[in-house]
């Protein structure tokens, strides 16, 4: 989690806004969920994607080329000025980074499925250690649970959905 929370301070300080959604942020509202990546929403617009490659191999991390039929890193670009390059040609809608040393996988979704910007300005900070994360809110974790479930109909999907429905009606009793 430092290490997360050091690389998110550090997209921070170039003006990103990342905002931490799935499985992790489930996890740090109470979920028993069992998770292997970190997931950021993060918007682009007006800002560098060369910026954000410069930050995650300053930290070790390297753009994700190949996953294997079982959705592991297989192969990742081992240079940044390549890795840059091969975005700027064709930016997806999501980013894969991983860290060989730590087995540490990080998901950028670029402002997909909903606005990063939105998500940000109703996030909520929590404090891990020295460092603070910024959190998407329960209402907003919900609505990317929604899609990812109408899209993928996993079971672990509708655990997390459970959960959060729950979350958010004690939150909403407790207001």
């Amino acid at each position: 989690m430092e290490a997360v929370s050091a690389l998110a301070e550090a997209l921070e300080k170039k003006g990103f806004e990342p905002v931490l959604v799935g499985g992790i942020a489930l996890v740090i509202l109470g979920s028993q969920r069992v998770t292997k990546d970190f997931d950021f929403l993060v918007s682009l617009q007006g800002l560098s994607v060369e910026e954000v490659v410069e930050t995650f191999y300053n930290r070790g991390f390297e753009l994700v080329a190949k996953f294997n039929q079982h959705g592991e890193v297989a192969r990742t670009v081992d240079n940044s000025k390549v890795a840059f390059i091969k975005l700027k040609s064709n930016l997806p809608q999501s980013l894969f980074f991983f860290n060989w040393k730590t087995r540490l996988k990080i998901d950028l979704l670029l402002d997909f499925p909903l606005s990063a910007k939105d998500v940000a300005l109703r996030a909520h900070r929590v404090k891990i250690k020295s460092r603070s994360l910024r959190v998407a809110s329960t209402e907003d974790l919900l609505r990317l649970k929604e899609i990812a479930y109408d899209d993928r109909r996993s079971p672990s999907d509708a655990q997390d959905l459970d959960f959060l429905r729950k979350l958010l009606k004690k939150e909403q009793a407790n207001r």
